[in-house]
């Protein structure tokens, strides 16, 4: 145990909502077509794996059932999706990106490059490249 005082400026939790907060504020800026980055993530990921099955999306993208399932469906409400049936499982639906959906993609892609640049941009080369690898370490 310390006798330092808690100082919630030091804290992790803190810190990284701040950040998160930070970067989201900017992803906002240049997001297109009213995207939520959890729907710029899973437009990442199908267009990665071409089609894939909402409940392989939604780990592919960290998110829970609930929360894959409701972006899958704004995705597709937004016509950037759609669905298929599973040629070697009737039950299971795939998921793919449609023209519209790869064409708002590849418009993102480079916008998520200059989001990213943009959170890191307080930090030198070095610092961002240590800061992504203990991100990474932490996940």
């Amino acid at each position: 145990m310390t006798d330092r005082p808690y100082t919630l400026d030091e804290q992790v939790g803190y810190l990284l909502r701040l950040a998160s907060q930070r970067h989201a504020a900017i992803f906002q800026a240049y997001a297109l077509e009213g995207l939520t980055a959890q729907q710029f993530a899973a437009l990442v990921r199908i267009g990665e794996q071409g089609e894939v099955s909402q409940n392989r999306l939604g780990r592919l993208a960290a998110m829970d059932v609930a929360t894959i399932k409701g972006v899958a469906d704004r995705l597709r409400q937004k016509g950037l999706t759609r669905n298929a049936p599973d040629p070697g499982d009737k039950r299971r639906m795939l998921i793919s990106l449609t023209a519209e959906g790869e064409a708002l993609l590849a418009r993102m892609i480079e916008r998520g490059r200059r989001i990213s640049a943009e959170t890191l941009a307080p930090l030198t080369r070095e610092e961002r490249a240590q800061f992504l690898t203990l991100l990474e370490r932490l996940t």
